[in-house]
Protein backbone atom coordinates (compact mmCIF):
# COMPACT_ATOMS: atom_id res chain seq x y z
CA UNK A 1 0.00 0.00 0.00
CA UNK A 2 1.18 3.10 -0.87
CA UNK A 3 2.13 5.62 2.35
CA UNK A 4 0.80 8.82 2.95
CA UNK A 5 3.26 10.70 5.18
CA UNK A 6 4.18 13.29 2.53
CA UNK A 7 7.98 12.51 1.92
CA UNK A 8 7.11 8.66 2.66
CA UNK A 9 10.18 6.50 0.56
CA UNK A 10 11.70 2.94 1.44
CA UNK A 11 15.05 2.49 1.69
CA UNK A 12 17.22 0.20 -0.66
CA UNK A 13 18.59 -1.25 2.65
CA UNK A 14 18.12 -2.03 6.49
CA UNK A 15 16.79 1.49 8.40
CA UNK A 16 18.49 1.81 11.30
CA UNK A 17 16.46 1.95 14.31
CA UNK A 18 15.77 5.07 16.34
CA UNK A 19 13.83 6.12 19.41
CA UNK A 20 10.16 7.56 18.50
CA UNK A 21 9.69 9.55 21.81
CA UNK A 22 8.02 12.07 19.73
CA UNK A 23 5.03 9.84 17.31
CA UNK A 24 1.77 9.65 17.96
CA UNK A 25 -1.32 8.12 16.82
CA UNK A 26 -4.84 8.73 16.78
CA UNK A 27 -8.07 8.12 15.80
CA UNK A 28 -7.91 10.97 12.80
CA UNK A 29 -4.98 9.33 11.41
CA UNK A 30 -7.07 6.29 11.93
CA UNK A 31 -10.28 7.62 10.27
CA UNK A 32 -7.64 9.33 7.68
CA UNK A 33 -6.98 5.64 6.51
CA UNK A 34 -9.95 4.36 6.76
CA UNK A 35 -11.14 6.87 4.18
CA UNK A 36 -8.08 6.51 2.00
CA UNK A 37 -9.41 2.78 1.84
CA UNK A 38 -12.99 3.64 0.85
CA UNK A 39 -12.06 5.84 -1.85
CA UNK A 40 -10.65 2.51 -3.93
CA UNK A 41 -14.15 1.77 -4.48
CA UNK A 42 -14.60 5.23 -6.77
CA UNK A 43 -14.49 5.25 -10.69
CA UNK A 44 -11.49 5.29 -12.27
CA UNK A 45 -11.34 8.42 -14.57
CA UNK A 46 -7.58 8.20 -15.58
CA UNK A 47 -6.71 8.45 -18.93
CA UNK A 48 -3.72 8.49 -21.27
CA UNK A 49 -3.43 11.61 -23.36
CA UNK A 50 -5.26 10.68 -26.20
CA UNK A 51 -8.71 9.67 -24.49
CA UNK A 52 -8.47 12.95 -22.43
CA UNK A 53 -7.83 14.41 -25.86
CA UNK A 54 -11.02 12.72 -26.94
CA UNK A 55 -13.24 13.68 -23.65
CA UNK A 56 -12.07 17.44 -23.91
CA UNK A 57 -10.87 17.40 -20.37
CA UNK A 58 -7.35 16.18 -17.63
CA UNK A 59 -8.60 15.89 -14.13
CA UNK A 60 -5.73 16.47 -11.83
CA UNK A 61 -5.79 16.36 -8.37
CA UNK A 62 -3.84 18.94 -6.02
CA UNK A 63 -3.73 19.97 -2.59
CA UNK A 64 -3.87 23.59 -0.20
CA UNK A 65 -1.73 23.02 2.30
CA UNK A 66 1.91 22.50 1.53
CA UNK A 67 3.39 26.28 1.06
CA UNK A 68 5.41 27.25 -0.76
CA UNK A 69 3.69 24.11 -3.40
CA UNK A 70 0.15 24.47 -3.36
CA UNK A 71 -1.53 26.81 -0.14
CA UNK A 72 -4.96 29.11 -0.16
CA UNK A 73 -4.29 32.65 0.95
CA UNK A 74 -7.30 35.13 1.16
CA UNK A 75 -9.42 32.31 -0.31
CA UNK A 76 -7.42 31.99 -3.34
CA UNK A 77 -4.95 29.16 -4.70
CA UNK A 78 -1.13 30.50 -4.18
CA UNK A 79 2.12 28.64 -4.80
CA UNK A 80 4.36 27.45 -7.33
CA UNK A 81 1.66 24.82 -8.68
CA UNK A 82 -1.12 26.80 -8.79
CA UNK A 83 0.65 29.05 -11.17
CA UNK A 84 1.81 26.24 -13.30
CA UNK A 85 -1.73 25.51 -13.19
CA UNK A 86 -2.24 28.65 -15.20
CA UNK A 87 0.84 28.28 -17.35
CA UNK A 88 -1.09 24.47 -18.47
CA UNK A 89 -4.36 25.82 -19.27
CA UNK A 90 -2.66 28.12 -21.57
CA UNK A 91 -0.86 25.58 -23.06
CA UNK A 92 -3.11 22.52 -23.62
CA UNK A 93 -5.74 22.54 -25.93
CA UNK A 94 -8.48 20.63 -23.62
CA UNK A 95 -10.10 21.82 -20.14
CA UNK A 96 -7.88 21.41 -16.80
CA UNK A 97 -10.42 20.39 -14.15
CA UNK A 98 -8.89 20.71 -10.53
CA UNK A 99 -9.88 18.86 -7.28
CA UNK A 100 -8.17 19.79 -4.62
CA UNK A 101 -7.45 16.69 -2.31
CA UNK A 102 -5.77 16.48 1.29
CA UNK A 103 -2.39 15.20 1.33
CA UNK A 104 -3.26 11.92 3.04
CA UNK A 105 -5.49 10.57 0.57
CA UNK A 106 -3.80 12.32 -2.95
CA UNK A 107 -1.08 9.82 -4.64
CA UNK A 108 -3.70 6.85 -3.06
CA UNK A 109 -6.51 8.39 -5.43
CA UNK A 110 -3.96 9.20 -8.47
CA UNK A 111 -2.91 5.79 -8.16
CA UNK A 112 -6.24 4.33 -8.39
CA UNK A 113 -7.27 6.13 -11.44
CA UNK A 114 -8.99 8.45 -10.41
CA UNK A 115 -7.54 11.39 -11.60
CA UNK A 116 -4.74 11.75 -14.71
CA UNK A 117 -2.01 13.26 -12.62
CA UNK A 118 -0.88 14.63 -9.13
CA UNK A 119 0.26 18.44 -9.98
CA UNK A 120 1.61 18.86 -6.37
CA UNK A 121 4.74 18.84 -4.36
CA UNK A 122 5.64 15.05 -4.49
CA UNK A 123 8.91 13.95 -3.56
CA UNK A 124 10.61 11.50 -5.61
CA UNK A 125 11.22 7.71 -3.81
CA UNK A 126 11.27 4.15 -4.86
CA UNK A 127 8.33 3.31 -3.50
CA UNK A 128 6.55 5.91 -5.42
CA UNK A 129 8.55 4.82 -8.33
CA UNK A 130 6.60 1.59 -8.38
CA UNK A 131 3.22 2.97 -8.88
CA UNK A 132 4.56 6.25 -10.78
CA UNK A 133 5.92 7.52 -13.00
CA UNK A 134 7.64 11.07 -12.96
CA UNK A 135 7.64 14.32 -14.97
CA UNK A 136 11.45 15.80 -15.44
CA UNK A 137 12.13 17.11 -11.68
CA UNK A 138 11.00 20.90 -10.92
CA UNK A 139 13.19 21.41 -7.96
CA UNK A 140 15.20 19.75 -6.09
CA UNK A 141 14.64 17.81 -3.06
CA UNK A 142 18.31 17.10 -1.23
CA UNK A 143 18.49 17.41 2.42
CA UNK A 144 20.13 20.05 4.42
CA UNK A 145 20.64 20.70 7.87
CA UNK A 146 18.77 23.46 9.67
CA UNK A 147 20.42 24.74 12.51
CA UNK A 148 19.82 27.93 14.89
CA UNK A 149 20.77 30.76 13.52
CA UNK A 150 23.20 32.14 16.43
CA UNK A 151 24.55 28.20 16.67
CA UNK A 152 28.77 28.97 15.28
CA UNK A 153 29.51 25.39 15.72
CA UNK A 154 27.69 23.76 12.95
CA UNK A 155 29.08 24.80 9.03
CA UNK A 156 30.47 21.92 7.55
CA UNK A 157 28.93 17.96 7.80
CA UNK A 158 31.59 17.01 10.09
CA UNK A 159 30.05 19.03 13.02
CA UNK A 160 27.06 17.35 12.71
CA UNK A 161 28.70 14.34 14.60
CA UNK A 162 26.94 13.00 17.48
CA UNK A 163 24.45 16.07 17.61
CA UNK A 164 21.39 15.19 17.73
CA UNK A 165 18.50 15.64 15.07
CA UNK A 166 15.07 15.96 14.70
CA UNK A 167 13.11 14.33 11.36
CA UNK A 168 9.90 13.22 10.49
CA UNK A 169 8.80 10.00 11.01
CA UNK A 170 8.27 7.43 8.12
CA UNK A 171 9.69 9.72 5.76
CA UNK A 172 12.43 10.18 2.28
CA UNK A 173 14.56 12.32 4.72
CA UNK A 174 14.49 9.56 7.70
CA UNK A 175 15.24 6.41 4.83
CA UNK A 176 17.85 8.74 3.38
CA UNK A 177 19.60 9.06 7.20
CA UNK A 178 22.38 6.29 6.20
CA UNK A 179 24.09 8.64 4.03
CA UNK A 180 24.59 11.11 6.15
CA UNK A 181 25.55 8.69 8.73
CA UNK A 182 28.42 7.44 6.19
CA UNK A 183 29.02 10.92 5.31
CA UNK A 184 30.18 11.60 9.14
CA UNK A 185 32.30 7.90 9.87
CA UNK A 186 33.86 8.51 6.37
CA UNK A 187 35.71 10.68 8.72
CA UNK A 188 35.44 9.10 11.74
CA UNK A 189 32.20 10.59 13.12
CA UNK A 190 28.90 8.92 13.80
CA UNK A 191 25.26 9.93 13.87
CA UNK A 192 23.90 11.37 17.18
CA UNK A 193 20.42 10.48 18.67
CA UNK A 194 17.67 10.75 16.36
CA UNK A 195 14.13 12.25 17.21
CA UNK A 196 11.28 11.48 14.80
CA UNK A 197 8.12 13.62 14.55
CA UNK A 198 4.88 13.44 12.98
CA UNK A 199 4.96 16.79 11.95
CA UNK A 200 7.87 19.40 11.36
CA UNK A 201 6.49 22.56 13.00
CA UNK A 202 7.22 20.58 16.34
CA UNK A 203 10.76 19.91 14.91
CA UNK A 204 11.19 23.52 14.53
CA UNK A 205 10.13 24.91 17.53
CA UNK A 206 12.20 22.23 19.63
CA UNK A 207 15.35 23.52 18.04
CA UNK A 208 14.44 26.94 18.28
CA UNK A 209 13.91 26.19 22.08
CA UNK A 210 17.56 24.49 21.78
CA UNK A 211 16.04 20.68 22.55
CA UNK A 212 17.36 19.40 19.14
CA UNK A 213 20.70 20.52 17.57
CA UNK A 214 19.68 20.46 14.28
CA UNK A 215 16.27 19.60 11.47
CA UNK A 216 16.88 17.69 8.06
CA UNK A 217 14.77 18.72 5.94
CA UNK A 218 14.19 19.22 1.46
CA UNK A 219 16.07 21.96 -0.10
CA UNK A 220 12.68 23.98 -1.01
CA UNK A 221 11.07 24.19 2.81
CA UNK A 222 14.52 24.93 4.20
CA UNK A 223 14.66 27.81 1.97
CA UNK A 224 11.22 28.76 2.63
CA UNK A 225 11.61 28.39 6.35
CA UNK A 226 14.99 30.42 6.45
CA UNK A 227 13.38 33.00 4.58
CA UNK A 228 10.47 33.26 6.55
CA UNK A 229 12.69 33.54 9.71
CA UNK A 230 16.13 34.13 9.12
CA UNK A 231 16.60 35.64 13.24
CA UNK A 232 15.70 31.83 14.29
CA UNK A 233 17.13 29.76 11.52
CA UNK A 234 19.64 29.33 9.43
CA UNK A 235 20.58 26.57 6.80
CA UNK A 236 23.35 24.06 7.33
CA UNK A 237 25.21 21.83 4.83
CA UNK A 238 23.80 19.09 2.58
CA UNK A 239 23.35 15.78 4.35
CA UNK A 240 22.46 13.91 1.39
CA UNK A 241 22.93 13.37 -2.40
CA UNK A 242 20.42 14.55 -4.95
CA UNK A 243 16.59 14.15 -4.38
CA UNK A 244 13.93 15.32 -6.90
CA UNK A 245 10.16 16.68 -6.61
CA UNK A 246 7.93 16.43 -9.42
CA UNK A 247 4.86 15.49 -10.64
CA UNK A 248 3.25 11.63 -10.56
CA UNK A 249 1.93 10.11 -13.26
CA UNK A 250 0.19 6.57 -13.28
CA UNK A 251 2.48 4.09 -15.53
CA UNK A 252 -0.23 3.29 -17.67
CA UNK A 253 -0.06 6.94 -19.18
CA UNK A 254 2.75 7.34 -21.29
CA UNK A 255 1.59 9.83 -23.40
CA UNK A 256 0.41 11.84 -20.71
CA UNK A 257 3.94 11.85 -19.21
CA UNK A 258 5.61 12.91 -22.92
CA UNK A 259 3.18 15.45 -22.82
CA UNK A 260 3.68 17.13 -19.34
CA UNK A 261 7.79 16.55 -19.85
CA UNK A 262 7.19 19.12 -23.69
CA UNK A 263 4.69 21.29 -20.99
CA UNK A 264 7.82 21.30 -18.74
CA UNK A 265 10.11 22.26 -21.59
CA UNK A 266 8.15 24.30 -23.15
CA UNK A 267 8.47 26.88 -19.66
CA UNK A 268 12.19 26.03 -19.41
CA UNK A 269 12.73 27.26 -22.87
CA UNK A 270 11.00 31.22 -22.61
CA UNK A 271 12.17 31.17 -18.99
CA UNK A 272 8.61 31.07 -17.13
CA UNK A 273 10.02 28.20 -15.14
CA UNK A 274 12.79 29.77 -13.84
CA UNK A 275 10.83 32.79 -12.71
CA UNK A 276 8.46 30.56 -11.08
CA UNK A 277 11.49 28.55 -9.30
CA UNK A 278 12.59 31.92 -7.97
CA UNK A 279 9.61 33.56 -7.41
CA UNK A 280 8.45 30.33 -4.54
CA UNK A 281 11.63 28.64 -3.81
CA UNK A 282 14.34 31.41 -4.06
CA UNK A 283 16.66 30.07 -6.33
CA UNK A 284 16.03 28.39 -10.01
CA UNK A 285 17.45 24.51 -10.35
CA UNK A 286 19.07 24.28 -13.44
CA UNK A 287 21.07 21.14 -12.67
CA UNK A 288 18.08 19.13 -12.73
CA UNK A 289 17.30 16.12 -14.58
CA UNK A 290 15.94 16.97 -18.17
CA UNK A 291 14.13 13.18 -18.49
CA UNK A 292 11.51 11.86 -17.18
CA UNK A 293 12.14 9.40 -13.82
CA UNK A 294 10.41 5.47 -14.76
CA UNK A 295 12.33 3.37 -12.66
CA UNK A 296 14.11 2.69 -9.51
CA UNK A 297 17.63 2.21 -10.84
CA UNK A 298 17.33 5.39 -13.15
CA UNK A 299 16.84 7.27 -9.75
CA UNK A 300 19.35 5.85 -7.66
CA UNK A 301 21.95 6.55 -10.62
CA UNK A 302 21.08 10.11 -10.83
CA UNK A 303 21.21 10.68 -6.98
CA UNK A 304 24.17 8.70 -6.39
CA UNK A 305 22.27 5.93 -4.40
CA UNK A 306 24.27 3.50 -5.23
CA UNK A 307 28.06 4.72 -5.30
Amino acid sequence: MLSTTRNAGRTTGSTPHYRLPKVRFSKTIAATLAGTLMSLSLPALAADLEEIQERGYMEVATEDNYAPFNFIEGGDAKGFNADILEELRDYADFEIRQEILPWTGLLAAVSNDQYDMALTGASVSDERLRVFNYTPPYASAQHFAIKRANDDSISDVDDLSDKQVGVQAGSVLLSRLPELETMLEDDGGELGEVVQYESYPEAFADLANGRLDYVIDSAVPVNTLVASKPDVFAKGPAVSGAGYVSWPIPKDSPELLAYMADFLNHLKENGRLAELQEKWFGESFTDLPEKPLTSVEQFHELAGLDD
